[in-house]
């Protein structure tokens, strides 16, 4: 028997399109309807932009008290690259808003490249992103054409890898083990600074959170599943 109010630690597989509050609102209705309350702890330890999918963890009732401490495990990451193009969000949510010669791109300059970016690096965050400016959401105000300047925040890559580049298409597929408050579509925007190409993200997907793999992870319908037959 699971005890959602004394608190679990869940982990899902955030289907696209969602955000990590969506999935935070689905399952704390799941259980406030089940339980019979009308308020119950529940949050997530690590936001997941809605066009990726991967592993978000959820913590329910007194467990909610982990999250800031689950908040620093490192992250996993399998991410797709498209070279050559930039889009002001740095992945699909916009237009292609510029293109650039990729001519030059080989594989022997992405495997000098790419090893670059490890170790401690300094990252300007996107203006597509939940940081808060002033009271506000960096995105929200990004949607309305505002423009604010960003600091750059230290950050550490533990790992990255070159797992397949189709020069035809140029798309490079890479494997990030990074430290909290790393932005993968930031990391996007400057491996495509430095190929001198401009790039963009166009698969996103959070396989680790610390020692969670995502196949070991729910997906909604098996959580729903799992409360419904709970007595």
């Amino acid at each position: 028997m699971w005890d959602f109010v004394e608190g679990e630690v869940l982990a899902f597989d955030k289907p696209l399109h969602w955000t990590s509050f969506d999935l935070v609102a689905k399952v704390r209705y799941a259980l406030c309807r089940k339980l019979g309350q009308k308020k119950l702890k529940v949050g997530h330890t690590g936001t997941l932009d809605p066009l990726a999918t991967g592993v978000v963890i959820i913590c329910t009732g007194k467990k909610t008290k982990l999250i800031e401490h689950l908040q620093y495990d490192v992250k996993e990451y399998i991410s797709t690259l498209q070279l050559g193009a930039t889009t002001p969000s740095y992945d699909l949510e916009k237009e292609i808003d510029a293109t650039y010669p990729t001519a030059h791109i080989t594989r022997e300059l992405i495997d000098q490249t790419i090893p670059e970016f490890l170790g401690e690096q300094w990252q300007v965050p996107p203006m597509f992103s939940a940081i808060q400016i002033n009271g506000k959401r960096a995105y929200e105000l990004a949607r309305k054409g505002e423009t604010v300047e960003l600091k750059a925040k230290l950050l550490v890559i533990d790992e990255i890898e070159v797992l397949a580049f189709d020069e035809a298409a140029m798309q490079l597929t890479i494997r990030v083990v990074c430290s909290k408050g790393t932005y993968i579509r930031a990391l996007a925007r400057d491996i495509g600074e430095r190929l001198h190409s401009g790039a963009h993200l166009i698969a996103l997907r959070r396989t680790r959170v610390g020692n969670t793999r995502v196949e070991e992870c729910l997906t909604i319908e098996q959580f729903l599943n799992i409360v419904n037959a709970e007595t």
